[in-house]
C-alpha cells in the first residue's frame, strides 16, 4: 500500500512514521508512507494556499491550485483511482470497519484540512471520502490522518505478525474484545480466571465469547443491534437483562 499525506505541517509526521508499527510496516515493505507539503505546489508568489471565504464571513479557506496540484502530481502513474480522503470534522464517523475497507486499497490520499476548511470544488471533484474521528473540532486534520493511518496499515498482511493479533480486536467481531491476563497467574491477590488455565480450548472460547457479549452488553449496548448474534448469544443478552432488572 503508498499512503500520501497532504499537509502544511509535514513534520508533525516524523515521530509518528518512525516509530512502532509503522516503521516496521515500511521496513517490511508493507506501506510506503509519504508527506506532501502542498504549499510547495502554490504558485502564489508568497506560497500562500488560503484566501477570504466569497460572500464574507469569519477565517480562512484552503485555495484549489496547489491541492489540485498537488494530488494530480502525487498521481499521475496511478493505474487506478486512489480514494482521496478529506479530514473533516462533517464526514462520516471513522469506524474498524472502515478500517477495513480502506486496509484493501493499493493507494490512499489523505487532504488534512485547516482554516475554515476547503473550497467547496475541492470536495466537489477530488474527494471521495470524507472522514471524522468523532464529533469535536481539531485545529488540522494532521492528529486526524495520523490515527486512521495507524488503524489501517495494522491491519495490512504480516504487519503485525499473527494475522489473530487484530482478529479479536474490540469492533473487528462487531463485538468489544474479551479481558485478557499475562503472567503471573495471581498478582496482590487478583488471580487469572482458572478457564484460561485449564488448557481446555472449547470452554477458553466459550468464555470469552460471553466477556466479549457482556462487556458490550455494559459499555457498548448500542453495538449489540448491529452486531450479528447467533441463539446462543441471544440467550446470553437476554439473562444479563434479566440479572440487570433484579432489585
Amino acid at each position: 500500500m503508498k499512503i500520501d499525506v497532504l499537509t502544511l505541517f509535514p513534520e508533525m509526521f516524523s515521530g509518528v512514521f518512525n516509530e512502532s508499527i509503522l516503521k516496521r510496516a515500511v521496513e517490511r515493505g508493507a506501506v510506503q508512507l509519504n508527506t506532501v507539503n502542498f504549499r510547495d505546489y502554490s504558485t502564489n508568489k508568497h506560497k500562500k494556499v488560503d484566501d477570504y471565504p466569497y460572500g464574507g464571513g469569519a477565517g480562512m479557506l484552503l485555495t484549489t491550485q496547489p491541492i489540485f496540484d498537488a494530488v494530480e502530481v502525487i498521481t499521475k502513474n496511478s493505474t487506478k483511482r486512489p480514494r482521496l480522503i478529506l479530514m473533516c470534522p462533517q464526514g462520516e464517523a471513522f469506524t474498524q470497519e472502515k478500517a477495513m475497507e480502506l486496509a484493501k486499497e493499493e493507494h490512499l490520499v489523505f487532504i488534512c484540512g485547516h482554516y475554515e476548511g476547503v473550497d467547496e470544488r475541492i470536495r466537489q471533484e477530488l474527494i471521495t471520502d470524507e472522514l471524522s474521528l468523532g464529533d469535536y473540532v481539531l485545529t488540522g486534520g494532521e492528529l486526524a490522518a495520523m490515527v486512521i493511518t495507524d488503524a489501517v496499515v495494522r491491519l495490512l498482511p504480516d504487519v503485525l505478525g499473527k494475522q489473530e493479533s487484530h482478529e479479536n480486536d474490540s469492533f473487528s467481531t462487531g463485538l468489544l474484545e474479551f479481558p485478557q491476563y499475562t503472567r503471573p497467574v495471581e498478582f496482590r491477590g487478583m488471580k487469572v480466571p482458572d478457564v484460561l488455565l485449564s488448557g481446555n480450548h472449547k470452554e477458553i472460547e466459550k468464555w470469552r465469547r460471553e466477556q466479549s457479549l457482556y462487556r458490550t452488553f455494559t459499555r457498548r449496548p448500542d453495538l449489540l443491534e448491529k452486531c450479528h448474534l447467533s441463539k446462543a448469544d441471544q440467550i446470553i443478552i437476554e439473562e444479563f437483562k434479566k440479572n440487570v432488572s433484579k432489585p
